[in-house]
């Protein structure tokens, strides 16, 4: 699940385009979960995916983050 590339090789412009663009993929993943499960007749497999693919978006997010806003310990 790597086809965004390297963070290293990316400028801050993009990475806060990409930021923005997986936070609100991540909720529009929140709501349809939430959706599904709601109707109660969600395939357990799908929402397994879903939920996978909110994983790594949440872990990409926290990457990008760090790399934008690095601990600066004083």
């Amino acid at each position: 699940m790597n086809a965004f590339g390297d963070l290293s090789m990316k400028n801050e412009e993009v990475l806060r385009v990409e930021l923005e663009e997986f936070r609100r993929e991540h909720r529009d993943l929140d709501e349809a979960i939430r959706a599904l499960q709601d109707r109660g007749t969600a395939d357990q497999l799908t929402l397994q995916r879903l939920k996978k693919k909110k994983l790594w978006l949440r872990d990409t997010i926290a990457r990008i983050e760090d790399r934008l806003y690095p601990d600066i310990i004083a």
